[in-house]
């Protein structure tokens, strides 16, 4: 296994262009995993830790750049405001000392289904920035997963940063696992109110081949939030609506049966979780709103 340590972007680019099967290495909470029970043996491992640009963020008027290699614990503590759901999800990440070396990117070069950042990103809407030496481009989330653990990036691309939109509503995210810390999702939920769109958008993890979102359950909430004006008034989401908004979640799972929990189960915790993510989504935005008018 050779080991390739480039000290610029461009010399990333390069090298990736040159050995299009390397393995990008930043965080390596995930490639390392693989190399010590030997299910990976890559030919060549590409150190991405001398680009600083992977490790800044950029918040905008509207939108957050996150670079690649960006911590779960910076996003934690510099970017609670700004990425609510993602910040939650964080939270969740293995222990202290991965959350200090893991980031975003690596959760995407990956693309497991079972990786914490993919339900708030899908929540957010945001889109993936990769590059060549060929250029650049922007792929949308939702365009982003293709299979299990594959993505929609060519062999000689690089991801460079996210770029999410600064959240506009409350998010939430929720994670069951067989313990506290240091497991892998048995299956988690994340939201997100958009107030500006009237929109609504989820995410759920290790239900599905790929992470995806409950598009149906989604219409159906934004569709009831309008047409009962509960935008506008604040009040109570009734239970009934609550219920098929779950039971729709649930519908979007594809799961399967492993050694951390069955198919049904992960279905019936998926509604369980959407349920509760939109009570506390709601039960923020009704505070927001009540804030504002005492203001």
């Amino acid at each position: 296994m050779d080991f390739l340590r480039p000290a610029s972007w461009e010399e990333a680019l390069a090298a990736k262009a040159e050995h299009p099967t390397a393995v990008p290495i930043a965080g390596g909470t995930d490639v390392m995993v693989e190399i010590n029970f030997d299910h990976r043996r890559p030919e060549y491992l590409l150190d991405l830790n001398r680009i600083g640009d992977l490790s800044e963020w950029e918040v905008g008027e509207k939108t957050v750049r996150l670079g690649a290699s960006v911590s779960y614990t910076q996003i934690m503590e510099n970017l609670r405001a700004e990425l609510p759901g993602l910040a939650l999800a964080s939270h969740t990440v293995a222990s202290p000392q991965i959350r200090n070396r893991g980031g975003v990117g690596g959760n995407l070069g990956t693309a497991s289904p079972a990786g914490d950042a993919h339900p708030a990103l899908l929540a957010s809407g945001c889109e993936v920035e990769v590059e060549s030496l060929r250029g650049r481009r922007m792929i949308p989330i939702d365009d982003f997963y293709v299979g299990v653990k594959r993505n929609a990036m060519e062999p000689d691309e690089l991801i460079r940063s996210v770029h999410l939109p600064k959240a506009d509503g409350p998010q939430q995210f929720s994670k069951v696992g067989t313990r506290n810390a240091m497991v892998i999702a048995v299956c988690a939920f994340g939201i997100a109110l958009h107030p500006e769109t009237r929109t609504v958008r989820t995410g759920i993890g290790s239900a599905a081949p790929t992470p995806v979102r409950a598009k149906e359950a989604e219409d159906f909430l934004a569709a009831a939030l309008d047409e009962g004006g509960f935008w506008e008034s604040g009040n109570l989401i009734p239970p009934s609506v609550a219920k098929q908004f779950a039971q729709l979640a649930s519908g979007a799972c594809n799961p399967i049966d492993d050694v951390r929990g069955s198919a049904k189960y992960r279905r019936h915790a998926v509604g369980i979780m959407a349920r509760r993510t939109l009570g506390w989504t709601w039960e923020s935005y009704r505070g927001n709103e009540r804030s504002a008018q005492c203001a």
